[in-house]
């Protein structure tokens, strides 16, 4: 067994209703002034203003910054955090999916600090304590709630990833009510996301270990099972919740062990293409899922389990193949896109995205089961193109 050390987010609460303990679990925090991240759609729903009446009524003082935009720029980061500190803002709350979540993270980070953005990106560069921080995530895909990075979009337009323990929050708050009126599309998207989350976690090369494989398994496991339930019926509160912690699970397993060539090949997707991330996850995972085939198959034959509980293989390579098929099923039952020419892509791009794949995101192409070359990273997006 590996030597290994796990980290998450220390305090996890799942509770419908739960976001109106908001003001309660800030002031256990120490907090006098609070600043709601989110963006626009959920300031307008009424979340943010419900996130405020909770604070107000527990005597906090709150403001609300509601510009944060996809695959977040850095603008918009340098945005809310002159916001926060204009406001004196002395704990933070990530309210929405995953590019205000991340949004936040940075926020309460960078308030109190001279370090610029660009000087965090890579891995364990941040100094400095951050502000107490709470993220309420409103879709069940990112796990950003309980991860310690945080993606951002940067001024040359290519995703920067920053790694730190200080973006661990300190509550995690699961509504499943907050994530009832996603539209089906971007529930399927986002639960892809997790899905490939977890699948990437316990086929991680390098960093996998007993505690990420258990949760990647469980929480793949709550994601097959409820996925097409909630993309038919978004108002199923119980699905609904069992997303949420699958999205959770597959948050803790992956920050751990760390994601790998489908999330690498995405990349490019989302930061020139603006493809939403878990989208962009599924247009690429089966022709990455299939090259890694002769060295995963054994790991895709266990996670077939996840998916396919009542099903009996012959053999690893049966049960292998089974799972990658019903993974290519689950995108076509959920009406997503699946070639890259619908969003936009040309062949001409592809040696581009190419480039920054093997140059720019080496990191996760080496936490990808099999290597993977830039010839290698052509041919699977025309494999989908």
């Amino acid at each position: 067994m590996n030597d290994f050390t796990f980290q998450t987010t220390p305090r996890a609460i799942c509770e419908t209703g739960g976001l109106s303990r908001l003001g309660e679990l800030m002031t256990g925090l120490g907090v006098g002034r609070a600043i709601v991240i989110c963006d626009a759609g959920i300031a307008a729903c009424g979340f943010g203003h419900r996130a405020v009446a909770s604070l107000k009524a527990a005597g906090i003082g709150a403001a609300v910054f509601d510009q944060v935009q996809a695959d977040p720029p850095v603008h918009v980061v340098r945005s809310a955090v002159e916001a926060a500190r204009a406001f004196e803002a002395d704990g933070v709350i990530g309210l929405g999916g995953g590019s205000s979540l991340d949004t936040a993270k940075l926020v309460a980070l960078l308030v109190r600090s001279d370090q610029k953005i660009e000087e965090l990106y890579g891995t364990d560069l941040a100094r400095g304590r951050r502000l107490p921080l709470i993220q309420v995530p409103t879709t069940a895909g990112t796990g950003s709630e309980v991860t310690w990075v945080s993606v951002v979009t940067s001024d040359a337009n290519e995703k920067k990833a920053i790694y730190s323990p200080q973006l661990l929050p300190d509550v995690a708050l699961l509504d499943a009510e907050l994530t009832l009126g996603m539209p089906p599309r971007v529930t399927a998207a986002t639960a892809l996301d997790a899905m490939v989350h977890a699948i990437e976690a316990y086929t991680s090369r390098t960093r996998k270990n007993v505690v990420s494989d258990a949760l990647a398994m469980k929480g793949l496991q709550l994601l097959g099972a409820n996925i097409r339930r909630v993309v038919a019926d978004g108002s199923d509160i119980e699905a609904r919740s069992a997303m949420l912690q699958g999205s959770m699970l597959a948050g803790m397993a992956f920050v751990n062990a760390s994601v790998a060539a489908v999330h690498a090949l995405s990349y490019p997707l989302g930061a020139r293409f603006h493809v939403p991330h878990g989208h962009s996850n599924a247009l690429v995972m089966s022709p990455v899922f299939r090259f890694n085939m002769p060295v995963a198959e054994k790991a895709y034959a266990e996670l077939a389990a996840c998916l396919l509980p009542d099903r009996r293989f012959a053999s690893d390579a049966e049960a292998a193949e089974a799972f990658v098929a019903e993974l290519e099923q689950l995108v076509a039952s959920v009406g997503l896109e699946t070639r890259l020419s619908q969003m936009g892509v040309t062949g001409a791009d592809i040696p581009d995205m190419a480039k920054e794949v093997t140059v720019g995101i080496q990191r996760l192409l080496a936490n990808n089961p099999r290597n993977m070359n830039f010839d290698e990273v052509v041919s699977i997006y025309q494999a989908v193109l």
